[in-house]
């Protein structure tokens, strides 16, 4: 028998539920929600219904009933948590899939504000993040920031430790410091990985919804189960699900 994919819902449910229905194959997918929290808009989809629907969700994904999970919009704190203990991970690493509006495709990291402040945790997400983009066919050029160009050295010692930092991932990993320029970078990288999880999130933030641009969604790359991260106010999340299946093909 074929496995489910999960999605979970907290707020605005009908957000979830129109994804759903837009999904190629809306009976594939199980949505987790507190009891009463759906009306009728949900039609026919299948309901788990339960006082703690991110822990359902995720205990269903742990022991095999789920192939794959979408965080949806439930809490992140809560939900994350959930899912670092169940799977005993210290922390957890997520590579987010953007898409400009002229339709350049490329994996950002780190995109958590706790995630990718020091040097190992850049080199570990260049790692995981190269698999992503060889699965992908976005290419295996690796680009990384920083908060300057290299003549803007000595201008302000923050700025110059991320260029530092940058350009030792860079010779670890083999990839190439970009410095500042975000714009070459989407142009040429499968992967790009910001200075910090502050900045990563804000590229993050002003792609989706300044700049009209697509959120695939976050798989988390350091667990042993196939979960898609997803921001609380996405306008849609047909994209997660499509990308949840196909990292669970």
């Amino acid at each position: 028998m074929r496995r489910s994919l999960g999605i979970g819902i907290g707020s605005d449910p009908s957000r979830i539920v129109e994804s759903v229905l837009r999904y190629p194959s809306p009976a594939d997918i199980i949505c987790y929600a507190r009891p009463g929290s759906i009306g009728g808009e949900s039609g026919s989809l299948q309901i788990v219904s339960d006082p703690d629907p991110g822990m359902r969700m995720i205990q269903d994904l742990v022991s095999g009933k789920l192939r794959a999970a979408v965080r949806g919009t439930l809490p992140s704190h809560e939900t994350l948590h959930i899912l670092k203990t169940s799977c005993h991970a210290e922390v957890l690493e997520r590579i987010v899939l953007l898409e400009t509006p002229g339709g350049d495709r490329f994996f950002l990291a780190p995109v958590g504000i706790d995630e990718g402040w020091t040097v190992s945790q850049k080199v570990s997400l260049v790692e995981k993040g190269r698999r992503l983009t060889s699965r992908f066919g976005l290419g295996d050029q690796v680009g990384i920031l920083s908060g300057g160009r290299l003549g803007d050295t000595g201008r302000y010692e923050v700025v110059d430790r991320t260029m530092a930092d940058a350009e030792l991932v860079a010779r670890i990993t083999g990839a190439t410091h970009y410095e500042i320029r975000i714009e070459d970078a989407i142009r040429e990288c499968g992967l790009i990985i910001a200075p910090d999880g502050i900045s990563g999130n804000l590229i993050f933030r002003t792609l989706l919804f300044a700049g009209k641009g697509i959120a695939h969604g976050a798989p988390v790359v350091n667990v042993p189960v196939v979960f898609v991260d997803t921001s609380r106010v996405n306008p849609d999340y047909t994209h997660a699900l499509i990308l949840a299946s196909t990292l669970s093909a």
